[in-house]
């Protein structure tokens, strides 16, 4: 028994996501208070443009659509493999408590050490999500239960770290207005210095969720299926906790928590391409930017030239999507 495929329909739909990327992607950089013609983006990135539109686009514009691309690949991946892992369409990377760690190490870095730009708690973000992810997986992996065991702590240790993070902002003011930003999720920031080693991590969380892609088809029919399939669970089990730390870990430390898009994405996407993990993932990987990309545009331009954070948006336009994706009745399982 194998997994439905359905190849014609799922290089199609690569091409077109990526042309839709691609759009997107001049749109970041043309459109927000100070709106740019593509002519004058083009000559801004080849250094024929004017002192203002190249601040504009090469300092303002391209870090965040940079960081754009990169968490909402990475966001949308960590979700497909967090529902194929856990055979569960609800399932995201905040099960894994990713996002409360992150949280919480800002919370300490801003309050402890007066960290304040979004730069300087990128790394602090990266080592609470780590550190979480991996006492999680000690923790899951101290008794039977598989993948059940594993969100049960992650949800658990979550919430312990997200009470001390809120106790730690109110009594600290100061650290509450230099989290708020960040905390609900935002592009603006993070210098391209920043994103190199982040981009490098991604990468290799993207590779490797790439290479898991056949193990999860035949879990997804069952452990003992799987392993008559000559699957090794257990590697797979860890290529995923890997894997969904590297991508979801460096996306929230750029970008903050980001909710919905490693949710949403893969729903859409199995709707699409059906359910095959090789189809699904590198797909996920092209659709969550596009998400993240255009909810960032919107929120430019909603209320210019005042800006709404990316995160507010991606949930305002992401739980109705959900709902309807939900209602139909080719909804497609895992």
């Amino acid at each position: 028994m194998t997994v439905a495929t359905r190849p014609g329909r799922g290089i199609l739909s690569v091409g077109v996501v990526a042309a839709i990327l691609a759009a997107a992607v001049i749109a970041s950089l043309a459109l927000g208070a100070n709106p740019l013609a593509p002519p004058a983006v083009i000559d801004a990135l080849a250094g024929r443009g004017t002192r203002e539109t190249s601040f504009v686009v090469w300092d303002l514009r391209v870090p965040r659509t940079v960081v754009g691309l990169i968490a909402g690949a990475a966001l949308g991946a960590a979700g497909a493999l967090m529902q194929a892992f856990t055979r569960n369409p609800l399932a995201d990377p905040g099960l894994l408590g990713v996002g409360a760690g992150a949280a919480f190490a800002v919370a300490l870095g801003v309050s402890l050490f007066g960290l304040s730009g979004p730069g300087e708690v990128v790394w602090p973000a990266f080592a609470g999500a780590l550190l979480v992810t991996m006492a999680v997986s000690v923790i899951g992996a101290s008794g039977p239960g598989g993948p059940v065991r594993l969100i049960l702590a992650g949800v658990a240790l979550g919430a312990v770290l997200s009470g001390i993070t809120t106790a730690i902002t109110l009594t600290d003011p100061e650290a509450f207005d230099r989290m708020r930003g960040w905390n609900a999720g935002s592009l603006l920031g993070a210098g391209l210095d920043d994103l190199g080693a982040i981009a490098l991590l991604v990468t290799a969380g993207a590779v490797l969720a790439l290479a898991l892609a056949p193990g999860l088809n035949a879990m997804a029919l069952g452990d003992d299926v799987a392993r008559s399939q000559g699957v090794n669970v257990a590697r797979i089990r860890v290529g995923v906790i890997v894997a969904v730390t590297l991508l979801a870990g460096a996306a929230t430390a750029i970008a903050g928590p980001i909710s919905f898009v490693g949710l949403m994405i893969p729903h859409v996407v199995r709707w699409i391409v059906g359910p095959d993990q090789r189809a699904v993932l590198p797909l996920s990987l092209l659709a969550g930017p596009v998400v993240v990309l255009a909810a960032d545009i919107l929120g430019r331009v909603v209320i210019a030239p005042a800006e709404v954070p990316v995160g507010v948006v991606v949930a305002f336009v992401g739980a109705p999507l959900l709902i309807a994706l939900a209602r139909r009745r080719t909804a497609r399982a895992l």
